[in-house]
């Protein structure tokens, strides 16, 4: 514990020392803090009503600046990339590596404490971001968030750093994997761009291939292409992070695929507690906590098996 905990500390120190932290932190704080702002003035608001106005501000777009949600989906990823695509073989450039290795700490103490103060920065950035858009809504709305609100932000927040230690994992994973920090920086980037943005157009393509429709396809033809299409875009955790969001932060979202008329006849309109929505996005949270863990075993076992030398 020892050794973890001193390179928990310096990595920390090194974070927010970080020009190119400081920078993307100083955007996506930037961008939330617009975000909350432009949905002050839009008349969708008030959707969820007056008891859900700050979950309102987190997910309501406005005029022409997207919501907060989309910022989170967006930018978080290049939090977790800058801080981890040279964790490794960054130390192995400078030369600092095999001083690190010939101290006496555990070696998995070093990809270890690298992690936690990544995943610690994030956390604490992701939390002071929350409390401004809350101080926001207090200001501007005069409103304070309920018990009820707070738990779906808090439980939004969980999956936010399930997704970001996500990112993290993989970009760690490329830092031990390549020996150069320029080759695990573009394969963290392209891996970025195509499980954000490009997963959604190869969804579409692989749907309409497998269940293909006209224009006098029928309803059932309809839904299955559309099953389909929900089914490949959730192989990309900005999608899952999406649909938890989607649950968490909207009380009366009961079911996330799509429905025939009759069928959505038979729900109740009523909002769920936070159990069950939590509930409803369980097997989402499963999955994102299953890929960080997986994607962080593999760098792991490639880091205690990577030969080092001086």
């Amino acid at each position: 514990m020892t050794g973890i905990r001193t390179i928990f500390w310096k990595e920390m120190a090194d974070h927010f020392g970080s020009k190119r932290f400081l920078v993307i932190a100083f955007i996506i704080v930037l961008a939330s803090l617009s975000s909350a702002y432009g949905a002050l003035g839009s008349p969708e608001l008030h959707n969820f009503g007056k008891e859900y106005l700050f979950l309102s501000l987190l997910s309501t777009s406005g005029g022409t600046l997207p919501s907060f949600l989309f910022f989170v989906s967006f930018l978080t990823p290049l939090i977790g990339i800058i801080m981890g695509f040279d964790a490794i073989n960054g130390e192995k450039q400078r030369g600092t590596l095999s001083m690190l290795v010939s101290q006496p700490i555990y070696r998995d103490s070093i990809i270890n404490g690298k992690f936690l103060a990544a995943l610690a920065v994030s956390a604490l950035m992701i939390a002071g971001i929350l409390a401004l858009i809350a101080g926001v809504s207090m200001s501007k709305l005069g409103i304070v968030p309920n018990e009820e609100e707070i738990a779906r932000t808090l439980v939004f927040y969980f999956a936010t750093l399930l997704y970001i230690s996500f990112w993290l994992s993989m970009a760690i994973l490329f830092s031990v994997l390549f020996d150069k920090t320029s080759t695990s920086a573009l394969a963290s980037i392209a891996l970025w761009i195509f499980l954000v943005f490009f997963v959604y157009m190869v969804a579409g393509i692989l749907a309409d291939h497998l269940a293909p429709i006209s224009q006098n396809s029928s309803v059932e033809e309809l839904m299955r292409n559309e099953r389909l299409k929900i089914t490949f875009m959730r192989a990309s955790p900005a999608y899952l992070l999406q649909e938890i969001s989607m649950a968490v932060l909207n009380p009366a979202v009961r079911i996330l695929t799509p429905l025939t008329a009759d069928r959505l006849q038979g729900l109740i309109p009523t909002p769920l507690s936070v159990g069950q929505s939590v509930m409803v996005v369980w097997p989402q949270l499963v999955v994102l906590c299953a890929l960080s863990i997986i994607c962080f075993g593999i760098s792991y076992v490639a880091f205690m098996r990577k030969e080092i030398r001086s």
